[in-house]
């Protein structure tokens, strides 16, 4: 954006602080105009034959926009993954446990990972962890979708869920 002094075509179409056109008028004219009310004049549509330019407080304007840019940045929240691991022999009141701490996870706007850790002959019982992982989506299905289904990946089993949007709270 070209500011005054710096706008060095003859002549711009003028709009002035109230939005009403003013016309095509020569440059130094629209400079006095400008001065005269103690705004700014600035080019908005330099590419435009003739320029566009606006009356208005430029300083000001700036400001504005800084503000509105800071206010979008707070407003947004960066979703985390959290991991929470399992075992096939995790026992009941863990697995409660667990589960209560993913739904704070899910609360606040996080996608939550189970991972079943498996050693040795643990894994001849595929189906019981599995079975264990879909209680826990059942456990969840009121504040989470499910995003990624139970699956093997090694001597690990993950599932992934996401926060449903109805009941995020920031």
């Amino acid at each position: 954006m070209r500011l005054n002094e710096q706008i060095r075509v003859p002549q711009v179409r003028v709009i002035d602080q109230n939005n009403d056109q003013r016309g095509v008028i020569p440059t130094l004219e629209a400079l006095n105009m400008a001065r005269e009310a103690g705004i700014d004049l600035v080019e908005v549509a330099p590419n435009s034959d003739p320029p566009v330019c606006r009356l208005m407080d430029y300083g000001k304007w700036k400001y504005d926009q800084k503000k509105k840019e800071h206010k979008a940045r707070v407003k947004q929240h960066n979703v985390t993954l959290k991991e929470v691991r399992l075992r096939p022999k995790t026992d009941e009141h863990d697995r409660s446990f667990k589960v209560k701490r993913a739904r704070l996870f899910l609360a606040k706007g996080d996608k939550v990972q189970f991972t079943m850790l498996f050693r040795g002959r643990e894994l001849a019982h595929l189906d019981l962890a599995e079975k264990m992982l879909l209680g826990i989506v059942e456990d969840l299905a009121d504040v989470s979708k499910l995003e990624v289904p139970p699956r093997k990946m090694g001597r690990r089993m993950t599932m992934m869920l996401a926060p449903d949007k109805v009941t995020v709270k920031q």
